[in-house]
């Protein structure tokens, strides 16, 4: 693969983890997809880059000292450490939990939404195209490396992602008919929960599928974040699950 350490485009066959914990999460569970792994000149005295450097030998990874390129494809200061990694595909377990996110449009809510629903140990994520870019590097640090023990799969449209998994379905909506306080998982049957774009929602056809939910809040603001609302129901829905 051709690999020019510069800004991330999308086209790119690879991309970036920004950040040596995002690098770490990186090697730990994704090592097989890393095509190098770049430092900072005055980052080996740095903990994390020290088990960066450990890992690398190990595994036979090629380490290159680059400050320029950490500069040119971070923008950021102290950044000490940059995975390159090869892009991947991965196929949700029709066994488990879903997180469904219906044209999410925000890098940094699917970031810091993929690390919530691992901390409730949904490990699965599904993407309704159009959609904003998994493997953006905005969206890799956003999420701390948690992308890294993800299963995620991007689908065409809501009716293929039904068609592929046969789930209870909750799609989160603020003219829901039942509230997250009445609405339990049923047995031992994997359930996915539906949320739409952060600016318009879920349209009101999906009143019809599954069983349509509302968090409640005040009237002090109009909805919630929607890295919030998926942290709430993430919890509610399993907080009765070992």
């Amino acid at each position: 693969m051709d690999v020019q350490l510069k800004s991330y485009k999308k086209s790119f066959e690879y991309s970036y983890s920004l950040g040596v914990f995002p690098t770490l999460e990186l090697l730990n569970f994704k090592h097989d997809k890393v095509i190098k792994v770049v430092i900072s000149e005055n980052s080996r005295e740095n903990q994390g880059v020290m088990k960066i450097l450990d890992i690398c030998k190990k595994k036979g990874i090629e380490v290159e000292i680059n400050n320029k390129a950490i500069n040119r494809i971070s923008k950021k200061e102290n950044c000490y450490a940059i995975g390159v990694f090869e892009k991947y595909e991965t196929m949700l377990n029709p066994l488990k939990d879903h997180v469904v996110l219906v044209n999410p449009s925000d890098m940094g809510n699917l970031g810091t939404i993929i690390r919530t629903i691992l901390g409730f140990n949904i490990k699965e994520l599904a993407i309704i195209r159009p959609a904003v870019d998994i493997y953006d590097p905005k969206v890799v640090r956003a999420s701390m490396g948690a992308l890294f023990r993800l299963h995620f799969q991007y689908f065409d449209d809501f009716e293929s992602y039904m068609g592929s998994f046969n789930h209870d379905i909750y799609p989160f909506m603020l003219n829901a008919k039942e509230t997250i306080h009445t609405v339990s998982p049923k047995g031992d049957k994997p359930f996915s929960l539906v949320f739409g774009n952060e600016g318009s929602g879920l349209g009101d056809e999906f009143l019809d599928i599954g069983t349509s939910v509302i968090i409640p809040h005040s009237d002090e603001i109009d909805s919630l974040n929607l890295s919030i609302a998926v942290g709430i129901a993430s919890y509610e829905m399993t907080k009765g699950r070992s």
